[in-house]
């Protein structure tokens, strides 16, 4: 029995929220994250990992050790597929990326949201995980229903419809939305417009126009010091960190360190 959404809990009670990235196809970081207590969930990055659909069940049940919710980040094509292979494995979000009009959120609402003519979706009964103990309709409709629905909002293309697709967003049942500057700067044929403080005013609007249609915005940084300025903006949803960097800049600080003492020797 998959354990309840503790993700969508935080959500449904108006709490902020705190998610932690994890690249490494190893289900061992979800079980580590899960068991310092401090996190509401966990994003596996798909989008830039490798992975199979045994690994994703690995996962999910290594996360559950320390009732850790996980969340998956997908490329743009087949993610259709990934996510609902994701969800039978026992995940608990999906993050779905590229949006670049309305339709697409429609699109993505399908590939996660049942089949039932109140709910409008296009994903009917897989006796995956989240059915395996029995066949119970009822509580197989409730775990889907608990999924927490996220998209990024990157590109601009988007960005120059944010009325419309926030709209659709919000009518759909989008819990939160991602800001990615990154690739909003890459659509524009400026990769590095992200590190430059032009990107800010455009930032801003996007943050203001998710709380103007009640659809929070998350947003990714790497210390908890860059936290305050958003906070400020009106956001309360954070994922902070990403594995690879965590382990790269502390080896760097021992590395650097040791070297600092043995080089007189």
């Amino acid at each position: 029995m998959i354990q309840p959404n503790s993700f969508r809990a935080c959500l449904d009670a108006g709490k902020p929220t705190l998610g932690t990235h994890f690249l490494t196809a190893d289900p061992d970081i979800p079980e580590l994250i899960g068991d310092i207590g401090l996190f509401d969930y966990a994003e596996f990055g798909g989008e830039y990992s490798t992975f199979d659909m045994a690994l994703l069940y690995h996962m999910a049940r290594a996360a559950q050790c320390g009732n850790l919710p996980l969340m998956i980040k997908l490329d743009q094509e087949g993610q259709g597929f990934w996510a609902q292979a994701a969800l039978g494995a026992g995940f608990a979000s999906v993050l779905f990326t590229d949006i670049r009009t309305p339709g697409d959120i429609i699109d993505c609402h399908r590939v996660i949201r049942a089949d039932t003519p109140e709910v409008g979706g296009a994903l009917g009964v897989k006796l995956r995980r989240p059915a395996l103990k029995s066949y119970a309709p009822d509580s197989y409709l409730a775990n889907l229903g608990s999924v927490v629905f996220t998209v990024m909002l990157e590109k601009a293309t988007a960005v120059d419809a944010l009325d419309e697709v926030l709209a659709t967003a919000r009518d759909a049942g989008v819990d939160m939305v991602q800001w990615g500057p990154a690739d909003y700067g890459f659509s524009l044929g400026k990769p590095g417009l992200m590190f430059d403080e032009a990107i800010r005013p455009v930032e801003e609007k996007v943050i203001a126009k998710c709380l103007e249609y009640q659809v929070a915005p998350r947003i990714e940084i790497a210390e908890p010091e860059q936290a305050r300025r958003y906070i400020d903006l009106g956001v309360r949803h954070f994922c902070v960190g990403w594995d690879r960097f965590i382990l790269q800049t502390a080896m760097t600080r021992i590395g650097e360190g040791m070297r600092s003492l043995l080089e007189d020797l």
